[in-house]
């Protein structure tokens, strides 16, 4: 059940990005964004970006979070802190402050894995937004240039 606070605060991604990977709550990358997705999601908003995506449920994994408990939690209302709050009494695992800042500083820094597969389609996916940006080599740099680009930017 989507709430009216919730509807009131969920970002509609049809006329902006969400949060970029690089941000953080309580530490954690990825969450912001996991986050403003879930909240689209619930209020009808989310455009053309996926909640619980691949990207998703690697934080959702590495705090131990059931995506379907979090979302739950988000249709109530529930803001980043007490969403923050939630993910804390409820992880199935226990990260301390330093280990959630390596993770994070390692998500930032997170290459494409040398599989085929996975390489591949971020070569594919960087191809379709410019050839022209030899920078590019990060999935957080990737999305935040998607991001850009999509809502108007120049790559």
């Amino acid at each position: 059940m989507t709430t009216k606070s919730n509807v009131l605060s969920a970002p509609d991604l049809t006329k902006r990005a969400p949060r970029s990977t690089r941000c953080r709550l309580g530490g954690f990358a990825l969450l912001p964004r996991l986050l403003d997705k879930c909240r689209a999601l619930l209020a009808g908003t989310i455009g053309d970006y996926h909640s619980n995506c691949p990207l998703d449920q690697i934080f959702l994994a590495y705090a131990g979070i059931d995506y379907a408990q979090l979302r739950a939690e988000l249709a109530q209302g529930r803001t980043d802190g007490e969403i923050l709050t939630w993910i804390v009494a409820n992880s199935k695992t226990r990260r301390t402050g330093a280990e959630i800042e390596i993770w994070s500083a390692y998500q930032d820094r997170r290459l494409p894995d040398s599989d085929g597969e996975t390489a591949g389609y971020f070569a594919t996916m960087l191809s379709g937004i410019t050839k022209t940006r030899p920078d590019i080599h990060t999935w957080a740099d990737l999305l935040d240039l998607d991001d850009h680009v999509s809502f108007g930017g120049t790559a």
